[in-house]
């Protein structure tokens, strides 16, 4: 009896069904003959499936909005026709086709070689995009790296070498101050015990100290030969220069490609859950731990928005006082940060300057002294990031703004704490008290008889030392947690648990190490090699890491927003580095016992000294590029050019305003539709989809 009042509505629901297909069969005839609908000129060729009439560029047969049976019966008609065209547009197509099939065999061979091609591939299959997009940020620094080495090396250092070993006409000016200011001798006497030069390895002194590695070793040499005329000094102003100018394009270029994705991938507030749900799963994840970590990610994304949205509506219903006590809370912890960060400050700046002082002393003290910023730097990176996130915790912010906080204070304390450093060299060298030390040279020669090269060896050890810590923190403190973990079950090992592979403080790590090698490029020339070594050997430690020893981070970024991130942050640095750069070059009187630029007042001296040894001709052509006469003009094409690429994206910025419109309209339109249906079933009594759900699951049992 119930089966039979079952089957009445089931019978209902294929006349229904009937009478649907029936009524679409109408409409669709009525659409096919509506002259607005997909229409082809069977006669045109394969690669001009356009419509007659129709100016726009001509479609691909791919792109129609056709079925497959229609399309092959139109490919089929095409290949029996033989198109008759001209030699010149039967060029034009081969030349195209060629040029098409080169660029994807290009492409192919360049995804292939791409270095460390399947490593990442494999990083992004087990744990997610988020974590390759360190690795591939790690990747695109040891390339940047490397190129800028072989730049700094085609004009600085081969060049150099060359004119060393060869009896070319070199001429060497020497400086024209005072005798004192020329005296510098870095060369060791007499005999030296075995570990020194282990410990001159460490902290660029010694052997290392005169030699290709630092400033000092080069020489202000002016070669010619049968014509040939090489200005060593003005090279190595210019290839510095260049040096950062590369940087930059490289990271913008990588940016706006960043960004582009972004743009196409972005999420608004309106669909940000439907697209999570139907387009956030990663299809190229590997094994059943891939796929439970997305999962998690998948539901912490959640999780978060909706914790967001329940803040938002709690703070909206907030009353004034509490407010107001909210507010004082968060302005209290903050001011606690602050102290955290300025201390940090403050003890960089006492150990650098203890340090200086105890720049004589030998053996393994001697080292430790020289390394004392270098220490205090690394352990303030450590320790105050974690006392602010432990102070994060009480300031009641939303989950991603307790990220983007966190992450603000551990980028302002990793450069400024870089930019402490350089102003306590600066003061040391410069006199800013106009000390009597700095009087008769013009800066403290009798503590720095080369500063270039001092500045140069800091920097030199802070990227050794953080490249040490973080093999130490991987051998004496990743590899015996993971250990003690597995082999040792005990609340204490269940609360400690594998180490999470945390992307925002390793690519700040990464960060921190490329400014320091931007910082210090000027005074350690081969410092972009040492970094290209470090980064390379710092891959393989952290994927080895990453397997063996961490559990990827429930709590992950996007792989566009993060990338976007990075660049940003990396963009930062190189700002700061190239302040330091620009002060160096234009303020600081550069040392007259080493250097290229011995006998200059200033580093930038050495331009218009060369400047006015051209030929007239070029002088005149020089002065008119930065005359009124040709700047005006070109300030006024530029802004032209520029309102109208403004206007362009304005432009299309509407046009996208008014797609997004568009969807959400349809969106509106699809759900009343289905209300619409909803009530119409429930009037002609047709079961819903759960009602038949029940049903099939009641059948089955």
């Amino acid at each position: 009896m119930e089966f039979s009042e079952l089957q009445r509505p089931s019978s209902t629901i294929a006349h229904s069904y009937h009478g649907a297909q029936q009524l679409v069969r109408l409409r669709s005839k009525s659409v096919v003959s509506n002259q607005n609908g997909p229409q082809f000129n069977w006669g045109s060729p394969p690669s001009e499936g356009g419509e007659e009439g129709d100016s726009g560029p001509p479609k691909d047969l791919r792109e129609r909005p056709m079925t497959m049976r229609l399309k092959r019966a139109i490919r089929e008609v095409q290949q029996m026709r033989v198109p008759v065209v001209t030699s010149w547009q039967s060029w034009k197509r081969s030349k195209a086709k060629s040029l098409s099939r080169f660029r994807a065999d290009a492409g192919g061979v360049m995804s292939y070689v791409a270095l460390w091609r399947k490593a990442l591939h494999k990083i992004g299959g087990h744990f997610g995009g988020g974590v390759q997009s360190y690795f591939i940020f790690l990747r695109f620094l040891v390339v940047l790296n490397f190129l800028s080495f072989l730049l700094i090396a085609g004009f600085i250092l081969i060049p150099s070498i060359v004119f060393r070993s060869t009896s070319t006409s070199n001429m060497t000016v020497d400086s024209t101050g005072p005798e004192v200011c020329k005296v510098y001798d870095p060369n060791l006497q007499g005999l030296v015990v075995f570990y020194q030069y282990f410990l001159d390895l460490l902290s660029g002194t010694g052997f290392m100290e005169y030699s290709y590695m630092f400033y000092g070793y080069y020489n202000n040499t002016v070669a010619e030969s049968s014509g040939f005329h090489y200005n060593l000094p003005l090279a190595y102003l210019l290839t510095s220069v260049f040096y950062f100018a590369f940087c930059l394009i490289c990271i913008i270029a990588r940016m706006g490609s960043a960004l582009r994705v972004a743009v196409a991938t972005g999420s608004g507030a309106a669909g940000s859950y439907s697209k999570m749900v139907f387009t956030g799963w990663d299809y190229g994840c590997q094994g059943d731990r891939a796929t439970k970590l997305k999962q998690k990610s998948i539901h912490y994304q959640l999780q978060v928005d909706l914790e967001e949205e329940r803040l938002q509506k709690k703070a909206l219903s907030l009353t004034l006082g509490q407010t107001v006590g909210l507010c004082s809370l968060r302005i209290f912890l903050m001011l606690i940060s602050l102290a955290l960060i300025g201390g940090a400050f403050f003890g960089i700046f006492k150990a650098t300057v203890f340090s200086q002082v105890q720049v004589g002393a030998e053996g393994i003290l001697g080292l430790f002294w020289v390394y004392l910023p270098s220490i205090v730097i690394t352990t303030g990176n450590f320790v105050v990031p974690f006392m602010c996130d432990q102070i994060a915790l009480f300031e009641r912010y939303s989950p991603s703004t307790t990220i983007i906080v966190a992450l603000f204070r551990s980028v302002f304390l990793r450069m400024i704490s870089l930019g402490v450093l350089l102003f306590t060299l600066w003061s040391q060298i410069t006199c800013f008290k106009d000390s009597p030390k700095c009087e008769l040279c013009q800066y403290n020669n009798k503590e720095y008889p080369c500063w270039e090269t001092r500045v140069g060896q800091e920097m030199y050890k802070l990227a050794l030392f953080d490249f040490l810590i973080t093999i130490a923190m991987l051998i004496l403190v990743e590899f015996p947690r993971r250990l003690f973990v597995d082999h040792y079950s005990c609340v204490l090992t269940r609360w400690v648990g594998r180490q999470e592979f945390l992307v925002p403080p390793n690519v700040l790590g990464l960060v921190y190490g490329q400014t320091v090698v931007w910082t210090g490029a000027l005074f350690c020339p081969l410092l972009p090699l040492i970094n290209t070594l470090k980064f390379f050997i710092l891959f393989y430690c952290k994927k080895v890491t990453l397997f063996s020893n961490c559990r990827p981070a429930v709590k992950t970024f996007r792989s566009t927003t993060s990338t976007i991130f990075f660049l940003v942050v990396l963009l930062f640095g190189w700002g700061l580095a190239l302040v330091a750069m620009i002060y160096s070059l234009a303020q600081i009187h550069p040392s007259m016992s080493c250097g290229p630029f011995r006998s200059l007042t200033m580093m930038w001296s050495i331009v218009p000294n060369t400047f006015y040894t051209l030929s007239l001709t070029t002088q005149d052509f020089i002065f008119y590029m930065g005359s009124q006469a040709f700047s005006i003009p070109l300030f006024i094409f530029s802004c032209v050019v520029l309102c109208y690429v403004a206007a362009l994206a304005t432009v299309y910025g509407k046009s996208v305003d008014l797609l997004k419109a568009q969807l959400k309209l349809e969106g509106r339109d699809k759900q009343f539709l289905v209300k619409q249906i909803e009530e119409l079933s429930r009037e002609m009594g047709v079961p819903t989809r759960d009602q038949l759900d029940t049903f099939d699951t009641g059948a089955a049992n």
